[in-house]
C-alpha cells in the first residue's frame, strides 16, 4: 500500500522541527549554521524551521555571535518565557508550589501548611494554591502550559492516587478532578519519582545515570533512576521501598504491615522520640541541634543509623552511583550524614560501596516541586514536537 506523501512529509516536517527545537533547547545560544551541524539537517531546511520555531514564539533570535570570517552568524536562544507552569508538592503536612517559566526558573512560590487531611477540605486548599500561583503568571503567548503534583502515595497511568497510606487516602481522582478545574493538561506522580525527576533535572543528580533519590519527610519514598530513565515496574508502581520491612514482628505501619523502615528513619520516626524530649516540630529541633543541644543531635544521629540501614539493602540491590537523600530531613544533613556513611560502610559489599557517594539533594525540600513542575514542562514539549 502505498502512503500518501503529503501525509509523510508533514510527519517529517514535525519530527524534524522536533530535533531543532531539542537544539536550541539543550545548545542555545546557537547558530542556524551550527544546527545545521549538529543535527545533520541541511541549511535551508533549518533555517526555514527555524523561522517557523520563531513564529512560534518558542525561538528568539540574540543578535550576532562570534565572526570566524565573515559576516557575524545571529544566534538564537530557546524562548524560556513563552509559557509557564504549575509545579505541586502536596505533602503529609504542607502543600509546596511553585510558577516556573519554561526552562524551569522558578518565578512564584507559595507554602503553607495542610490544613486538613480528610480529602474533600485538603484539595479545596490545593486548588486556592494552584489558582494563586497561576494569577502570579506574566503574560505569555502560551500562557500556564501545565500542573504537575507529586503526592506521597501510589498513583495510576490516570492521575488517580490509589493509596496514599499516611494521608489515609484511596482512590481519590485528583488528576481528573484538577483538569476539570484548570482546563489544561495535568500530571500526576509520586512526590519521590517528582523528587528524582527535580534533582535529576536541576539538582545533584545531573548527568548521573544511576541514581536512587530517598525523600524522607513524614514518611519515606524512593524516586529509582536507572540508565538515566526513571524505573517505575511492570505497574507503574516501583519506589515504595519506605515499606521495606526492617523489622520482622515491628510497630504496626499505616501501609497495614509491621516494621516497615519508614517507621524508624523518617521525620515522622524522628519526632516521636524528640516529644520525650519537649520538641514539637522539626524546626525546634535542627534550631536546637545548630546550638550544639547533643540529646537532639544524638537523635538525630540515631535516626540516621536506620536511615543509612536501610539505604545500604537499596544499594546492595541496585549498584546505583549514588544515593540522593531529599525532602524535609535533609536539612540535618550536618548531622545524618556520618551516621548514614558509617550505617552503608557497614552494610554494603565491597563492590557495590567501592564508586557509590552518598549526597544530599541540591535543591533540599523543593525537589519534588521542582520535578513536578518538570512533568508539566515536558508534557508541553511533547504536544508542541508531535503538532498537537
Amino acid at each position: 500500500m502505498k502512503l500518501k506523501p503529503t501525509g509523510d512529509l508533514a510527519l517529517i516536517k514535525k519530527i524534524n522541527t522536533a530535533i531543532v527545537l531539542d537544539a536550541v533547547v539543550k545548545h542555545a545560544p546557537l547558530s542556524r549554521a551550527q544546527i545545521s551541524e549538529k543535527t545533520g539537517l541541511n541549511k535551508a531546511t533549518v533555517s526555514s524551521l527555524v523561522q517557523d520555531l520563531i513564529d512560534s514564539h518558542l525561538v528568539i533570535e540574540n543578535g550576532p555571535g562570534q565572526s570566524s570570517g565573515g559576516r557575524k552568524p545571529v544566534m538564537l536562544l530557546f524562548n524560556g518565557t513563552a509559557g509557564y507552569a504549575v509545579g505541586i508538592d502536596l505533602g503529609v503536612n504542607y502543600i509546596r508550589g511553585l510558577l516556573v517559566d519554561l526552562e524551569g526558573n522558578v518565578i512564584a512560590e507559595h507554602q503553607s501548611s495542610l490544613k486538613q487531611q480528610h480529602a474533600e477540605q485538603a484539595l479545596a486548599q490545593l486548588m486556592a494554591c494552584i489558582e494563586q500561583l497561576i494569577q502570579q503568571a506574566p503574560e505569555s503567548p502560551y500562557g500556564v502550559v501545565g500542573i504537575g503534583v507529586g503526592v506521597p502515595g501510589i498513583v495510576d497511568d490516570k492521575g488517580t492516587i490509589l493509596f496514599a497510606p499516611n494521608l489515609k487516602w484511596r482512590q481519590v481522582t485528583l488528576q481528573e478532578q484538577l483538569e476539570a478545574v484548570f482546563h489544561i493538561p495535568v500530571t500526576i506522580d509520586n512526590e519521590a519519582n517528582a523528587g528524582a525527576q527535580g534533582e535529576q533535572k536541576y539538582g545533584a543528580g545531573r548527568g548521573i545515570p544511576n541514581q536512587i533519590y530517598v525523600s524522607v519527610g513524614i514518611g519515606i519514598g524512593t524516586g529509582i533512576i536507572l540508565n538515566k530513565e526513571l524505573y517505575k515496574g511492570a505497574s507503574g508502581f516501583s519506589g515504595e521501598l519506605g515499606h521495606l520491612s526492617i523489622e520482622y514482628d515491628g510497630k504496626p505501619c499505616s501501609c497495614g504491615n509491621r516494621g516497615c523502615w519508614e517507621l524508624y528513619a523518617s521525620e515522622n520516626a524522628l519526632l516521636e522520640r524528640a516529644e520525650q524530649l519537649g520538641f514539637e516540630n522539626l524546626e525546634e529541633l535542627l534550631q536546637a541541634a545548630t546550638h550544639g543541644d547533643e540529646r537532639v543531635i544524638s537523635l538525630i544521629r540515631s535516626i540516621g543509623d536506620y536511615l543509612g540501614a536501610g539505604i545500604a539493602n537499596i544499594v546492595n540491590v541496585f549498584n546505583p552511583n549514588v544515593v540522593i537523600i531529599g525532602n524535609r530531613m535533609s536539612r540535618a544533613a550536618e548531622w545524618l550524614k556520618p551516621a548514614v556513611q558509617a550505617a552503608v560502610d557497614q552494610r554494603t559489599l565491597p563492590y557495590h560501596r567501592e564508586h557509590l557517594q552518598i549526597l544530599f539533594a541540591e535543591l533540599q525540600d523543593q525537589s519534588a516541586v521542582r520535578g513536578a513542575a518538570y512533568y508539566a514542562i515536558s508534557t508541553f514539549f511533547t504536544k508542541i514536537k508531535s503538532g498537537q
